[in-house]
């Protein structure tokens, strides 16, 4: 006898905090930007790192669009795809800002 697979309720609670929380993530990488170009100007020096962070703040972005529109989609499937979207948008989005700050405070001497 084949079992049917069964999808895993939402869980409704982690798309609203990748939501807000991917909101808020955005604000950050783009006051580190502002930052980042203000000291490049003033130093006349030059550094990935601000690239990155607009890369970054993208994918804060596709995570954020993803929690919102899973709650708002009625088809499991593609809430559940969704869902997924938002998580590994995240956590690579968290992974990279993690990445750019070792490069601010280790790399770049500004």
């Amino acid at each position: 006898m084949q079992k049917t697979p069964t999808i895993s309720p939402l869980a409704e609670g982690t798309c609203r905090m990748i939501c807000t929380i991917s909101a808020a993530m955005v604000g950050v990488c783009l006051t580190g930007i502002g930052l980042l170009r203000v000291v490049i100007s003033y130093t006349r020096t030059d550094t990935i790192a601000d690239d990155l962070l607009s890369f970054d703040a993208i994918f804060f972005l596709v995570a954020t669009l993803a929690a919102y529109m899973a709650m708002r989609v009625d088809s499991d499937v593609r809430l559940h795809r969704l869902e997924r979207i938002a998580d590994v948008a995240f956590i690579l989005a968290m992974i990279m800002l993690t990445g750019v700050c070792f490069l601010i405070t280790y790399v770049v001497n500004l």
